[in-house]
């Protein structure tokens, strides 16, 4: 099985990579975990305004460590494309207007497409996806 970790996971396990160790005995042999570029995407968008901006050299030094630990994180996972089986996937979904965000489309689209399970706490949002298989591994 792939298991897809959302945005939201990754955040979580770059705060404390120890977070889901008690799910690691429920692996079956040959289970990948892996992430997408799309939370790549956001999560180093999400600190590269911050370290432009910063008001002085301790922000700074603080944003940057993030940005760091999150690159460190994401250069250890392996991170699947958003490649044309996916915007295949992502251009059905789309017309469906189902009020979910654009990369959370794209994200599904490529769990989708890997025939994975997604890995996230924001159920509200990805039930509205049809198909797509859903986990929360926080609790």
């Amino acid at each position: 099985m792939i298991y897809v970790l959302d945005t939201n996971i990754c955040r979580e396990l770059i705060k404390n990579p120890r977070a889901l160790d008690h799910r690691q005995s429920v692996l079956a042999e040959g289970d990948k975990v892996c992430t997408t570029m799309i939370s790549f995407g956001e999560s180093v968008g999400g600190w590269l305004p911050k370290c432009r901006h910063a008001k002085n050299g301790a922000e700074r030094a603080e944003a940057y460590t993030n940005l760091y630990e999150t690159f460190t994180f994401y250069r250890r996972s392996i991170c699947l494309p958003f490649d044309s089986a996916a915007a295949a996937i992502f251009d059905q979904l789309r017309p469906q207007k189902l009020r979910v965000g654009v990369n959370d489309v794209a994200i599904a689209a490529i769990t989708l497409s890997v025939g994975g399970v997604l890995i996230t706490r924001n159920f509200a949002d990805f039930q509205r996806i049809p198909e797509l298989l859903i986990e929360d591994w926080t609790k």
